[in-house]
């Protein structure tokens, strides 16, 4: 199909980002958007978590931040969608301008601070999807005045949870205040027990794993910290990672020293380089979800040696246009066959190897 994208990218570049992601939003929401995805080849496909994925290329939660299009964005081809961050209550985020792009280093910075309608809407709209084929992750988080974190998180479990595909604790974002500082290794284990405690009241057969999602400027011993607290609770997976406040020098755009959370193509190394690290730390014994900066199937598969089970995109859709998910998926399919894997899952961790 001949992608269009590029010569609406022009048009769209003009639009302020939040604008345009609320345009796409409708876009998708209208019906008229066409199914982009193929039937994906068996060598992409896996059983995780006794969840069947077709591919491993997901959707980073922050494009669907309340559930409106998941099934339009699985018909984009991705083999799993992950929506949010939820929080218990409704909030609107920081004031705007909250989100920028950074057009010469394929970057974006936001600062949007949790914006989404409440768990009670998103749940709504989650219940509409239960019956419907497809994986869909929720992330929680939350409120940005609530003293009690966990207290937050268990609402989120207990309200999303029995919607889930899977659940996914955000204790990384930098735009709530304090959010950060539940990575370390006593406020994480008490959260995570609290929320795991939630989750199985909610749930109590089959429950959704529960996942943690963490943030790319953790020190060695935060990581050693982390990992241990994870495996300690029996958390089923990380997703690894967030965005960053680090600034690299390489960066270009006028845009750069926006306060906000930094993704794409800048965070790639640092990233997979984490990425690799959790793997070492975990032993392989959990999956990990490689996030950022991932543009290509190259980049998808770096992850993928580097110990991740799956992979997220986000910002380069803002640059490449929704037509980059099949190339992702072909790219990979081709680098897999050319180093001999007949699975996916011999490639896991196999630079470790």
């Amino acid at each position: 199909m001949f992608d269009i994208y590029p010569l609406l990218w022009p048009f769209l570049r003009r639009l302020d980002p939040e604008e345009a992601h609320l345009l796409a939003l409708r876009a998708l929401s209208s019906g008229l958007f066409p199914k982009l995805a193929k039937t994906d080849p068996q060598l992409l496909a896996q059983e995780l978590w006794g969840l069947h994925f077709p591919n491993p290329v997901g959707l980073a939660a922050g494009f669907d931040k309340n559930a409106e299009v998941p099934d339009a964005l699985l018909n984009l081809g991705f083999g799993f969608v992950e929506i949010g961050t939820v929080t218990p209550q409704p909030q609107a985020g920081n004031p705007r301008p909250r989100l920028f792009r950074l057009a010469e280093d394929e970057a974006v910075i936001n600062r949007m601070g949790f914006n989404n309608d409440g768990a009670i809407a998103v749940r709504g709209r989650l219940a509409r999807h239960k019956s419907k084929p497809g994986i869909i992750g929720v992330n929680i988080g939350k409120n940005k005045t609530t003293e009690d974190a966990a207290a937050d998180y268990e609402k989120g479990a207990v309200l999303l949870a029995p919607m889930a595909s899977y659940l996914v604790v955000n204790i990384s974002s930098p735009n709530t205040p304090g959010l950060r500082a539940l990575q370390g290794r006593d406020a994480l284990s008490a959260l995570l027990g609290r929320t795991k405690a939630a989750l199985k009241t909610a749930v109590p057969e089959n429950s959704p794993p529960l996942l943690v999602k963490v943030a790319p400027d953790l020190e060695s011993q935060d990581r050693k910290d982390i990992a241990d607290v994870v495996l300690a609770n029996g958390i089923d997976g990380l997703i690894v990672s967030n965005t960053t406040i680090a600034r690299p020098a390489s960066l270009r755009s006028a845009q750069r020293n926006e306060t906000g959370g930094l993704s794409g193509k800048p965070l790639f190394v640092a990233s997979t380089e984490m990425l690799a690290d959790f793997y070492r730390l975990t032993k392989g014994a959990i999956p990990l979800i490689g996030v950022g900066g991932i543009a290509s199937g190259a980049d998808a598969y770096a992850k993928i040696r580097a110990g991740a089970s799956l992979v997220q995109v986000y910002s380069a859709l803002v640059y490449k246009g929704p037509g980059l998910v099949e190339r992702i998926k072909r790219e990979l399919y081709y680098l897999l066959r050319r180093d001999g894997f007949t699975q996916l899952g011999q490639a896991i961790g196999a630079d470790h190897r």
